[in-house]
């Protein structure tokens, strides 16, 4: 009977029982998803160094990008299956290790053959460790303090991604480019060490993985849904990560990738629908509040990766910033998440504000920030760039935590760990798509934006021509020929030109982004109601 009373106790009961504090945990599980999604970003700005370093071109390169991300997208949401195989606490305390050793073969490598192949290994490792933490954070804390498990965890996903340049420029400036990939070590070594001594898989969670073997004892695999998700989830990021550097559908391989991501993902849901166990459990999508959060949790990526990844770009080809200055625009942003980011918590904790009221007023502040963004011109200062992202923040700040809460306020306890692949699966292809979306948008804006412009501005244009003559008499006064201050003059005008079409063009971008976010913001207010906290039924 006592055994039976221990199966039955709740996961955070249990933890409480055995006398460790579930913020130590919740620490513990979180430095390492720091560090992974850290490095989804911090090798962006050190591509040259090591295209230099490795005596390989910049498009060649970029590779390490893409192998990564790829891997990254397959692993991702088997999670919940592996950690059901291997148990939760040895599948995570794996993936910290490959993610850990591969860092350092990554750091190492002589070629870059040896780079991608580390990197492969890297992704793979990395892909658990996000999905793994969400599912130890709920069973570590009760329903009713999971809000405050969820700001910690808003901090990281959101932070990380944002330092990542900033640090990976820093490191680079300072250092060498290699240690960009070496700091993981010790990161890693320490996360192994407390999850080791803190960490445990509950009684619920021994019963759960019962589930994946047959009676025989024998492990069942769904083989087929594994190799659909893998080779679709590939086919998928490598079709957005290198879209627009291959001319999106103008290459053949490109197409390939689309038939076959299209192809595979629409098979694997009709097979995982009807599978007995499979993979990854959709049904959890017939979940009304769960289908809601995980729309959000693809509008959250989207939003935060593309923005990320515009920013920099934008300050450092306009306005002259280098890597590490434009990386400090979007300090302000993670500061205002990581203090207001419990205010958040409490406010969902304590009832003061319903979860789906204070979420549909940050993704509305979310929207509202992006199109702040896209009034900018090139007289803008690094001020209200600062201040634009901290408006952003703010938004960030009090989405993530009732969204969280949301999407799992009508799940059984036994459905977390599934739930958890599937939320950071929508959530990673988000920030997939937010990426391509700006790559893709900005420079066929900026084509469209040069040629209704370059017809507007023809060679005969009095004001133009005087312009050019009079910075061509300024050069030859300071030591040109008459035919090299013409064309440096042409040249300086044509420069104010691209450089105006490419803000016109990173400004559309906000604009779709403000609007696409405004746009979805309703959808939060038909989430059902629920009791903050309240009992659900045990899973069987």
């Amino acid at each position: 009977m006592a055994t039976a009373a221990v199966i039955h106790e709740r996961p955070d009961q249990e933890i409480a029982r055995r006398g460790i504090n579930p913020w130590v945990i919740a620490l513990t599980v979180t430095l390492a998803t720091f560090m992974e999604l850290l490095d989804t970003s911090i090798a962006n700005v050190s591509l040259p160094y090591i295209a230099g370093g490795l005596g390989r071109s910049f498009d060649e390169v970029t590779w390490i990008l893409t192998t990564y991300l790829v891997a990254n997208a397959v692993v991702l949401p088997m999670s919940a299956w592996l950690s059901r195989v291997f148990g939760r606490k040895n599948y995570y305390m794996a993936c910290v290790a490959l993610f850990t050793i591969t860092s350092f073969f990554c750091g190492v490598a002589p070629t870059l053959g040896v780079m991608l192949m580390a990197r492969v290994l890297q992704g793979i490792g990395g892909g658990g460790l996000a999905p793994v933490e969400q599912a130890i954070l709920v069973d570590t804390f009760p329903p009713e303090k999971r809000a405050s498990a969820f700001a910690l965890y808003t901090v990281a996903i959101v932070t990380a991604p944002a330092i990542g340049p900033v640090l990976g420029g820093w490191i680079t400036d300072n250092y060498n480019w290699r240690w960009v990939f070496l700091i993981n070590i010790p990161i890693g070594a320490i996360s192994l060490w407390l999850t080791n001594k803190f960490v445990q898989d509950p009684a619920s969670f021994a019963e759960e993985r019962k589930t994946v073997r047959g009676a025989d004892g024998k492990l069942r695999v769904d083989g087929i849904g594994i190799a659909l998700i893998g080779i679709g989830s590939a086919a998928l990021e490598m079709l957005l990560d290198r879209g627009q550097i291959d001319d999106w559908f103008g290459s053949s391989f490109i197409v390939w990738m689309f038939v076959i991501g299209i192809g595979c993902m629409t098979a694997a849901v009709l097979w995982e629908l009807h599978h007995p166990d499979p993979v990854i459990d959709l049904r959890l999508l017939q979940t009304r509040n769960f289908v809601i959060g995980c729309v959000f949790y693809f509008i959250f990526g989207f939003g935060l990766f593309a923005s990320t990844t515009m920013i920099p770009q934008l300050l450092q080809s306009l306005y002259g910033y280098r890597a590490i200055d434009a990386g400090l625009v979007l300090g302000p942003g993670a500061f205002v998440i990581t203090l207001l980011a419990p205010i958040g918590a409490q406010l969902v904790q304590r009832k003061i504000v319903k979860p789906k009221v204070l979420m549909f007023g940050a993704v509305m502040v979310v929207g509202i920030s992006f199109i702040h963004y896209s009034h900018f011109n090139l007289d803008t200062d690094y001020a209200h760039y600062a201040w634009a992202r901290a408006l952003q923040g703010l938004g960030y700040a009090f989405f993530f935590v009732p969204l969280s809460v949301i999407s799992l306020s009508q799940l059984k306890p036994n459905q977390n760990n599934r739930a958890s692949s599937l939320t950071n699966f929508f959530r990673n292809w988000g920030g997939s798509f937010g990426v391509a979306f700006v790559t893709t948008m900005s420079e066929r804006r900026q084509n469209f934006h040069q040629s209704v412009m370059g017809a507007n501005l023809a060679p005969s244009s009095g004001p133009l021509h005087d312009a050019v003559q009079q910075t061509a008499a300024y050069l030859q006064v300071h030591g040109f020929s008459k035919v090299d201050a013409m064309s440096a003059a042409y040249l300086r005008y044509y420069n104010q030109l691209e450089s105006q079409t490419k803000l016109l063009a990173f400004m559309d971008c906000f604009h779709v982004l403000g609007v696409v976010t405004l746009v979805a913001a309703p959808l939060v207010l038909f989430t059902a109601s629920f009791k903050l906290g309240g009992k659900l039924p045990e899973g069987h």
